[in-house]
């Protein structure tokens, strides 16, 4: 385990400010690199507490920005047009940088990081997806993903596509059957 000053808010690791313990990995290949800690050593402590005042300052900034945005694009539902089968299931998958470009369009500005999707998405529907504007600032987005725009309005006002469409079929089925049914009957006479 190695020691390290975190220079924003971690989920899941503490707040800004705070000497945390980690394992060597996760400090050399996320925590470091992108910038979320520092090392902790004698240099590096006395340098953060310099400049403490001011990465708060820009800290606070930043997240008053991302709550802007975040009452501004609060409740944005987002559209993605796929090809998918006959049970919902997509041929291919949503990720991240596919909501990432939807949203960019919608007027959102998001880098793929941002977009905290556990897996990508493989069935048609609304999801819920949770955007990280900034640490301490979360932003839900729907994404609707359909086969046509006309099928994203329909399951956008909450009605069930897959329903329909399995009961158009029985129905179908059942018309089949009742004509066959009767031209089998006509053809014993």
């Amino acid at each position: 385990m190695i020691e390290v000053i975190l220079m924003q808010r971690v989920d899941k690791l503490g707040q800004m400010g705070e000497l945390v313990k980690v394992r060597p990995g996760y400090a050399r290949n996320f925590l470091l690199p992108q910038g979320k800690a520092i090392r902790a050593n004698q240099e590096n402590l006395a340098r953060f507490e310099r400049e403490r005042v001011q990465l708060e300052a820009q800290n606070l900034k930043r997240r008053e920005e991302a709550e802007r945005v975040a009452e501004r694009m609060d409740g944005l539902t987002v559209v993605i047009i796929r090809q998918a089968g006959e049970s919902g299931g997509l041929y291919g998958s949503v990720s991240s940088r596919d909501i990432a470009d939807v949203c960019k369009d919608a007027g959102l500005t998001l880098a793929r990081n941002q977009i905290l999707l556990d897996q990508p998405i493989k069935t048609l529907g609304v999801t819920p997806v949770k955007v990280a504007l900034h640490p301490e600032v979360m932003l839900m987005v729907s994404v609707n993903v359909a086969r046509s725009p006309e099928e994203a309005e329909k399951q956008a006002r909450g009605e069930d596509v897959r329903a329909e469409q399995q009961a158009e079929e029985e129905s179908l089925e059942a018309e089949l059957a009742a004509e066959l049914s009767e031209l089998g009957a006509a053809s014993e006479n």
